[in-house]
C-alpha cells in the first residue's frame, strides 16, 4: 500500500541511460533561503524528474545520465515556485525530545525526561517517560514506538488471517517511504513502523490490506471484498487520513 502524497514535475525525456548513483549538487535559492539539491542518476528514467523529499527537505533531480545535470539543473531554476508551494505544504519536523508531542495510535503523548529514574521507556499519565541520559532519549523513545509498532501489528495481523484462514509468512518492520505496507509472493508481510503513530483504526486497515493479498495478489473486486470484510468502512477513511497526514509521520524524528 503506496502512501497518497509525492510531488512530481517533468522535463523533457532523455537518451537511453548508462549509469546509476547520486551526487550532492549546487543548493537553490528558493523563497530566499537555499534548499539542498541531490543529483540521481537512475539508468531506468526516461525523462528529467523534480521531486521534493520531504523527509530531508532537499530538492532530488532524476536524471537518465550525468550528461543531462546542465539541463536538469535548467529545469530545476523553471521550477523554484512549485518548489516552494511543494515545501510550504510540508508540517514542521518533530525531534523526539523532552517537551514534545508524539501520538501513540492516535493519541498524543508529551514526552517527559525521567534521568534518576531506571525504568527505560514506559507510559504514565499521558506521557512518554525515558529514562537514563538525555542524549539517548531519542534513540530511546524510537526504539520504544518501534517495539509498540511490531506489538500492535502483530496483534492485528494475527486477528485478520484468523479471520480470513490464511498463515502469514515473517513480519518484517521498515522505514519505509514508498509503501505503508506491503505482501511478498512468499507470504511475508512488511510494515512501516511510523504506522504506531496514527489511529488504530488506519493500522487496522492496513494490516487489513496487506492480510487480504495473502488471499489475493492483486487488487481486484474479490481483493477488496477481503479487506472491506477485516476492516468494514476503513478503506475510504484510513486512505484519506494518510494522504492527510502520512508526511507528517515520516518528518518525526
Amino acid at each position: 500500500m503506496r502512501p497518497g502524497a509525492g510531488g512530481r514535475s517533468r522535463a523533457v525525456p532523455g537518451p537511453p541511460p548508462v549509469a546509476a548513483g547520486e551526487s550532492p549538487a549546487p543548493p537553490v535559492k528558493v523563497a530566499g533561503r537555499e534548499v539542498p539539491v541531490v543529483t540521481r542518476v537512475n539508468p531506468r528514467a526516461r525523462r528529467i524528474a523534480l521531486k521534493v523529499d520531504v523527509i530531508a527537505d532537499r530538492v532530488v533531480l532524476v536524471i537518465p545520465h550525468r550528461r543531462h545535470e546542465k539541463a536538469a539543473r535548467r529545469f530545476l531554476d523553471s521550477k523554484t515556485d512549485w518548489v516552494a508551494e511543494r515545501l510550504d505544504r510540508l508540517p514542521p519536523p518533530l525531534a523526539l525530545a523532552d517537551g514534545a508531542t508524539v501520538s501513540v495510535l492516535g493519541t498524543p503523548h508529551t514526552i517527559r525526561h525521567c534521568p534518576d529514574a531506571r525504568r527505560g521507556v514506559w507510559v504514565e499519565g499521558g506521557a512518554v517517560c525515558v529514562s537514563g541520559r538525555a542524549e539517548h532519549l531519542p534513540r530511546r523513545v524510537c526504539d520504544w514506538l518501534r517495539a509498540r509498532a511490531r506489538e500492535e501489528i502483530a496483534a492485528r495481523v494475527a486477528v485478520h488471517a484468523e479471520r480470513l484462514g490464511v498463515t502469514p509468512g515473517r513480519i518484517t518492520l521498515r522505514d519505509t517511504r514508498s509503501r505503508w505496507g506491503s505482501c511478498s509472493p512468499s507470504g511475508g508481510l512488511a510494515f512501516c513502523w511510523r504506522l504506531v503513530m496514527a489511529p488504530g483504526w488506519v493500522v487496522d486497515y492496513v494490516t487489513a490490506h496487506e492480510v487480504a493479498h495473502l488471499r489475493e495478489m492483486n487488487h481486484s473486486p474479490a481483493f477488496w471484498r477481503h479487506v472491506e470484510t477485516l476492516a468494514p468502512g476503513l478503506r475510504g477513511p484510513a486512505r484519506a487520513w494518510l494522504r492527510e497526514h502520512g508526511t507528517a509521520l515520516h518528518r518525526v524524528g
